[in-house]
Parts: structure tokens; C-alpha cells; sequence
């Protein structure tokens, strides 16, 4: 590959890794927005269809599938179903059983999920994504491992249900669109809007079956927290994340999924005075984003 090919692909590569930068702190707030807001005083159910219904309301009128193929539609409300749909319904549930300290901890497994789906995508075994994941597995079970609440053990499954959708999402937008030469050279706004549909099915279904009219939002906090999950976490958040995850290693996005850790915790204390051991998320910070550096530097290595 010529020099200036690869210079223009790192270039491109390191600018979204910004975008998953920007995305993760602002991710960091929502964990405890629902935990503070929304937690046991409003519907999840209800909750999750706000959250997905304002972002796919965004994404709706810049929908333009002329070009696309059935499959790729399909495909993509598929994906959208999983990794937000699915995802959201686990995730809002698991605030019934733990503190968001517990939900932050529990999601340290995610990386290790999206390596071990993209090797099976692959059909390859990559030991040195596996070994960077593992060490930012081990900087964020290092922040908050600690006593444990009751019925910990089921909100431990269902957060690993949500960290399973994430996951599987992730790999499979990745791959979908490294995949298919159609969804490569289109627009990713005017097609984004069929990830949100898929998500929004799965919601309103669930709310259909499982929801309660009985716990709405009845404050203007509440009402603002939903739109502002929805519209910047869900609508921004999902779209800049799913775009800067095309574009990096598998080795990178599975890392900058445990950012989220230290991130979240910092808001936590800082803005709602959670008790949080400070020395534990510097240190456990330290390690994931020492993770992510070797993971760079690995690959660096083997580019050259």
C-alpha cells in the first residue's frame, strides 16, 4: 500500500477515535442520569421507547433507500434491534437490582465479547486483541470491586445481556458495512435511521407486553433527562460511536467500550457525591488506557 494511503488512513483512523472519545464521556453522564432520575420512579419500559423513539425521530427524514438492496435494510434493522433495542431493555432493567457503580462494573466484560465475536467472524485468533481487552477487563474490575448487594447475582445476567447486544451489534455494523461495497459508499446519516427503527420495534413491544402506564415522567427533570438520553446519547452517541467503530481496530473499539468505567464513576462522585475510591480509578483507569496505547503500538508495529 502506498505511504500516503496509509498516512491518509491513520489520519482518519485517529480522528474517530476521537469521536469515540467524545461519545464515551458522554455516555458517562447517562449512567447516572438513570440511576439519580429515572430509576425506580419511572417506567423502564417506558423509559427505553422515549429514549429510542426521539432518536429514530431525528434520523427519520434523512432516510434515503433508492440504492440500498432488501438484504442490507433488513440487516441493518436487524443490527439496530440488537445492539439498541435488545441492549436497552437488558440495561434499564439491571438498575432494579444494582447501584450504578455495580452496572459499570458488571459491563467490563464487553470487550472481551466484541474480540471474541470479531475472531469468530474472522475465523482468525488475534491473541494480541485478546490480551489488550483483558488488561482493560482487569483496570476496570480493579475500580470497583467491592462488596456486592443482594439479588447481584441476577443483575449481573442481565447486565451481561445488555453487554452481549452491545457487543454483537458492534461487530456485526462493523462487518456489515466493511461487507457490503453499497452501504460503503453511502452516506451513513441517510441510512443510520434504519438502525433506530429496528431498536424502536423491539421497544414498543416490549412496552406493549411489559410497560405500565402507571410511572411516567412527572417532573420536567425527568421529561428533560429522556430527551436529552434520546436525542444526544441515543441520537449522537449511537451514530458518531457506530462511525468512528468502522474505522478503528477491533482492538481499539473493544477497549474504548471499558472508558466508560472510569469515566462514569469520576461523574458519579463529582457531580451526585457517590462514595468512589479515587487511587482505584486512577490506577484502574491508568490500565485500560495503558491497554489502549499497547494496542496501538501493536499495531503500529506490525503496519510497519
Amino acid at each position: 500500500m502506498d505511504k500516503e494511503v496509509q498516512l491518509d488512513l491513520i489520519l482518519i483512523k485517529n480522528f474517530y477515535m476521537r469521536y469515540l472519545f467524545g461519545v464515551t464521556i458522554i455516555w458517562a453522564f447517562s449512567f447516572s442520569l438513570i440511576g439519580v432520575y429515572l430509576s425506580g420512579q419511572v417506567d423502564a419500559w417506558f423509559s427505553v421507547l422515549m429514549r429510542i423513539g426521539i432518536a429514530m425521530m431525528i434520523f427519520l427524514p434523512f432516510l434515503k433507500l433508492k440504492e440500498i438492496k432488501s438484504e442490507s435494510i433488513f440487516k441493518l434493522i436487524a443490527i439496530g434491534s440488537v445492539q439498541l433495542g435488545l441492549m436497552y431493555c437488558f440495561y434499564f432493567q439491571s438498575f432494579r437490582f444494582l447501584t450504578v457503580p455495580e452496572v459499570l462494573l458488571f459491563s467490563v466484560l464487553t470487550p472481551i465479547y466484541i474480540t471474541l465475536l470479531n475472531d469468530i467472524l474472522s475465523r482468525r485468533f488475534h491473541k494480541g486483541h485478546l490480551l489488550t481487552a483483558l488488561i482493560a477487563v482487569l483496570g476496570a474490575a480493579y475500580i470497583q470491586y467491592s462488596s456486592i448487594s443482594e439479588n447481584v447475582f441476577l443483575g449481573f445476567l442481565i447486565v451481561q445481556g445488555a453487554n452481549l447486544c452491545f457487543a454483537v451489534g458492534q461487530v456485526a455494523y462493523k462487518y456489515l458495512l466493511e461487507s457490503t461495497p453499497e452501504l460503503e459508499t453511502t452516506p451513513m446519516h441517510t441510512i443510520f435511521g434504519l438502525f433506530f427503527i429496528g431498536a424502536f420495534l423491539v421497544a414498543l413491544i416490549a412496552f406493549s407486553i411489559l410497560g405500565s402506564t402507571e410511572k411516567m415522567p412527572s417532573t420536567l427533570v425527568q421529561w428533560g433527562v429522556l430527551i436529552y438520553l434520546g436525542a444526544v446519547a441515543s441520537g449522537a452517541g449511537y451514530y458518531f460511536w457506530n462511525k468512528g467503530a468502522v474505522l478503528v481496530n477491533t482492538g481499539s473499539l473493544a477497549i474504548m467500550n471499558n472508558a466508560l468505567v472510569p469515566l462514569g464513576l469520576i461523574v458519579n462522585l463529582v457531580i451526585w457525591n457517590k462514595e468512589a475510591d479515587l487511587v482505584k480509578i486512577l490506577i484502574g483507569g491508568s490500565l485500560i488506557f495503558a491497554s489502549l496505547a499497547l494496542n496501538e503500538y501493536a499495531i503500529k508495529e506490525n503496519r510497519e
